[in-house]
């Protein structure tokens, strides 16, 4: 579950906290080229107000229309777009594409609160909500677990967010960063250099000031984290490949030429890392878009990272590169 959907409680939990009647619209079932997927999230006020997204905008249109006119469910219900073609092209489907969704009044927060708070501390959880009673539960979630619905009982799985740290703060860190962003990472930005640290000013990442190995352990790297090292000072981007190679980040890459990354692998090779954890190093980072400015090699090296975070073939690098043609660990 991406943060959209953590952004759809949040508000939910707002007006609910203001006395607001409120719904909460959830995706359980897709057919054809459905825009959303299962587990989509949405949230409807009382006076038509929304937030998340279900559809392409059509279907939001039609839930606030019922809404509007007086059609407020007391208990979960089940609505069905886009049976007919003519159906489809009303709502704004692909041809073809069906909707089913799972309306439901939300009676009380405590379950919000608890999402929210565990999805802070990066844990996986899962929100199961009975049809039949309206009941809402939340549990212990794994990774890889996908949206399950039953016909009686649904089951969404949230959090934890996808984190990027970004080792370096220069140029290409922050467009770097402000593009990570909007696909919805976490971002953190660690340099220890004065003449850096002091001008970084991307709202809504995270800085550190201090050394990158020793922000590798306060992060405690997790399958859901990447590491890009762009510093170009060898002293800071082995610091940090040093720690990120031996945890479980599902992406680890270095800024560099292949000669570079060549002696860079042999610079590791001299510390505890096995040939195995050396081999995880993405070098030269990101793909091969022939980009030259920092805007361009952000978008390649995220394009590399996404690639391997749903586990595409890394089929666009350059001849002799670090991990050409792998796949993630899903």
């Amino acid at each position: 579950m991406d943060s959209l959907d953590l952004q759809v409680l949040h508000q939910a939990r707002e007006w609910f906290a203001a006395g607001h009647k409120v719904w909460l619209v959830t995706v359980i079932e897709t057919w054809g080229s459905a825009p959303r997927p299962p587990g989509a999230l949405l949230c409807l006020r009382g006076d038509g107000l929304v937030v998340g997204s279900v559809s392409g905008g059509c279907v939001e249109d039609d839930l606030i229309d019922r809404v509007r006119h007086g059609e407020r469910v007391d208990a979960p219900s089940l609505i069905t777009y886009g049976i007919t073609k003519e159906e489809a092209a009303r709502f704004g489907l692909p041809c073809g594409g069906n909707l089913r969704l799972v309306q439901e009044p939300l009676r009380h927060v405590e379950w919000i609160d608890e999402i929210l708070e565990r999805t802070a501390r990066h844990e996986l959880v899962a929100r199961r909500l009975d049809l039949d009673t309206g009941t809402v539960s939340v549990e212990p979630a794994r990774r890889g677990e996908a949206f399950e619905f039953d016909g009686h009982s649904m089951r969404a799985v949230f959090g934890p967010r996808w984190r990027l740290l970004i080792i370096g703060a220069g140029q290409l860190s922050r467009v770097l960063a402000e593009m990570a962003l909007a696909l919805d990472f976490e971002v953190t930005c660690c340099d220890p250099r004065e003449e850096y640290h002091l001008t970084w000013d991307v709202p809504g990442t995270s800085f550190s000031k201090s050394m990158p190995d020793d922000v590798v352990g306060e992060m405690q790297l997790d399958p859901h984290s990447a590491v890009v090292a762009v510093t170009h000072d060898p002293k800071l981007d082995d610091m940090v490949l040093l720690e990120a190679l031996k945890s479980p980040a599902f992406y680890v890459g270095a800024l560099g030429s292949r000669g570079n990354t060549a002696k860079r692998k042999e610079r590791l090779a001299m510390f505890d890392l096995t040939p195995q954890e050396i081999g995880r190093l993405h070098g030269p980072i990101g793909l091969d878009l022939g980009g030259k400015t920092p805007a361009e090699i952000a978008v390649a090296i995220l394009a590399e990272v996404i690639a391997v975070r749903n586990g595409v073939v890394l089929t666009q690098k350059k001849q002799g590169s670090s991990m050409p043609g792998v796949t993630a660990a899903q």
